[in-house]
């Protein structure tokens, strides 16, 4: 049976001794049935409808909740229907909506549901502008320097599984060959191809990861009256790096003292940076590329050293990738990074330290809050009905 036309109308809001009341009536088995709304009314403009409506939200759950985003239902209202009753539970990617003894409500109704919900918006627009207003408006966005550490640590444990020890391979000679399995070469060579190319793509990055974590002291940090003058902000974080890191403590808060820029850590990132430069860009450094050196008497060469098979092909490779850098290079980073925070007051870092490891931030533009607005956990759930 589809709901009637007047089902939201005569919707009314009971106290909390009457719902009270009825979660504790004796013999009470309610039918209840499970329905979600997703968009087809948007969740910020229920919250508002129905706290314009009926106050603030009246649900059980309410108190249930802890003071925090943590939650698998964040509000509640219980409404009574006629007959039975209806909950509106806001989670965190739908509204449960539950009907407890609507005869014949089902999943089908809530186009219905949504629809009657937003004809009755006219009838409480200025009490839910009011509440509107009242709301913190915050931005959700990704947050570079994690999203590129996450992706360098997920290629660093690809690379490592793959067990290359450049070193250590029994690489056989001509002679050797026979000793070893059918296919033992280009297996090999597979592997190698491979974790060479996730060498490549981690040095690359790396002096992105560093920069990030600047550009994250920057927008979590900056100074109000430079933040809210959109040249002063641009003309900060467009500045080349060296002079963003030399001025933190002077646009940032939270800063104990100024960096120095002298600091081994900040060479060390120097060098690398040009390092990645030379291989990103391709550049023709020859003391960096060399591998060998040979003679020729007109077209006859003659080697001033021999070199084996493996030296003169994956060898080669994994020389001019810096498979065998790339280990010091991640260290760089580390070392700048925590350089950086050890000029920061303790709460700052205690923020920082938070912020860095998180995918997500948020921010209030209004205000120019920046902050963690929810748990790296994602739960959802969707109760079964009676049946």
């Amino acid at each position: 049976m589809p709901l009637p036309t007047s089902f939201v109308a005569n919707l009314t809001c009971p106290t909390f001794s009457e719902i009270a009341a009825e979660l504790k009536r004796e013999g009470r088995q309610p039918q209840a049935k499970f329905c979600g709304l997703w968009n087809e009314v948007a969740p910020s403009d229920l919250y508002c409808y129905l706290h314009a409506r009926y106050g603030r939200p009246n649900g059980l759950q309410n108190w249930l909740r802890s003071d925090s985003s943590d939650n698998l239902i964040h509000w509640e209202w219980m409404l009574q229907a006629s007959p039975g009753w209806v909950l509106f539970q806001g989670m965190s990617f739908r509204t449960a909506v539950i009907f407890l003894d609507v005869p014949g409500a089902c999943s089908d109704d809530m186009p219905e549901l949504a629809a009657q919900i937003k004809a009755d918006f006219s009838n409480q627009a200025k009490s839910m502008g009011q509440v509107r207003q009242s709301l913190e408006h915050w931005t959700e966005f990704v947050n570079p320097y994690q999203r590129i550490r996450s992706s360098v640590n997920s290629l660093l444990a690809e690379l490592d599984a793959l067990g290359l020890s450049a070193e250590d391979e029994p690489v056989p000679d001509i002679q050797g060959l026979r000793s070893m399995p059918n296919g033992y070469l280009a297996e090999m060579a597979a592997k190698y191809s491979k974790g060479l190319g996730l060498c490549f793509g981690i040095r690359s990055m790396l002096p992105v990861m560093a920069e990030s974590f600047v550009n994250l002291l920057l927008f979590a940090l900056m100074r109000p009256e430079l933040k809210s003058d959109q040249r002063l902000r641009d003309n900060t974080i467009r500045q080349p790096i060296d002079i963003r890191i030399k001025s933190l403590s002077i646009n940032c808060v939270g800063f104990n003292s100024p960096v120095d820029y002298t600091h081994l850590a900040f060479k060390d990132y120097n060098s690398l940076v040009n390092e990645r430069n030379d291989l990103l860009h391709g550049n023709v450094v020859l003391e960096k590329l060399r591998f060998n050196e040979v003679y020729f008497s007109g077209r006859v060469p003659i080697f001033k050293r021999y070199r084996s098979l493996w030296e003169r092909t994956l060898g080669v490779d994994i020389q001019a990738v810096g498979l065998h850098r790339l280990a010091n290079e991640v260290e760089v980073v580390e070392r700048m990074v925590e350089q950086l925070k050890s000029h920061l007051n303790p709460e700052t870092r205690d923020l920082i330290d938070q912020a860095s490891g998180q995918r997500d931030l948020g921010l209030d533009q209004k205000r120019g809050k920046f902050g963690i607005l929810f748990s790296r956990q994602l739960v959802d759930m969707f109760p079964p009905d009676n049946d």
